[in-house]
């Protein structure tokens, strides 16, 4: 007997390696895991819900990396999982004045890529 199920083509993101490229401060490879067409919606004291960041594209995405990835911050991915259809995770920030940032951030996922991600940043005042 046959099934006329089609197969399917989603996988998970490794969720390690991407913690890893996360917490290296290596943006390539974070952009690395992101669709060619993915939107990266960030939402923070800048950018409230009416008016958020909105990185479009591969090459906008990794020139967000680029930016984030070449301060002198410390990085640590916590809290995460993953599925086939996407994953979350909070990231801790600290600057070495002190200063913390927490991200909350969830994203949808397809063929083992990025397709949306959406990250909500709270800083110290």
């Amino acid at each position: 007997m046959t099934s006329s199920a089609a197969p399917t083509t989603s996988a998970a993101v490794d969720i390690d390696a991407l913690r890893t490229a996360i917490e290296a401060r290596d943006a390539d490879g974070v952009a690395a895991w992101y669709a060619p067409d993915a939107a990266l919606t960030i939402l923070d004291r800048d950018h409230p819900p009416a008016a958020p960041a909105v990185h479009r594209g591969l090459d906008a995405i990794r020139a967000y990396y680029q930016d984030i990835c070449g301060r002198n911050v410390n990085h640590e991915v916590r809290d995460a999982v993953a599925t086939p259809e996407g994953f979350a995770f909070t990231q801790h920030c600290s600057y070495p004045d002190g200063t913390a940032v927490l991200c909350a951030t969830v994203a949808r996922t397809q063929d083992g890529k990025i397709r949306s991600q959406t990250a909500v940043q709270v800083w110290d005042s």
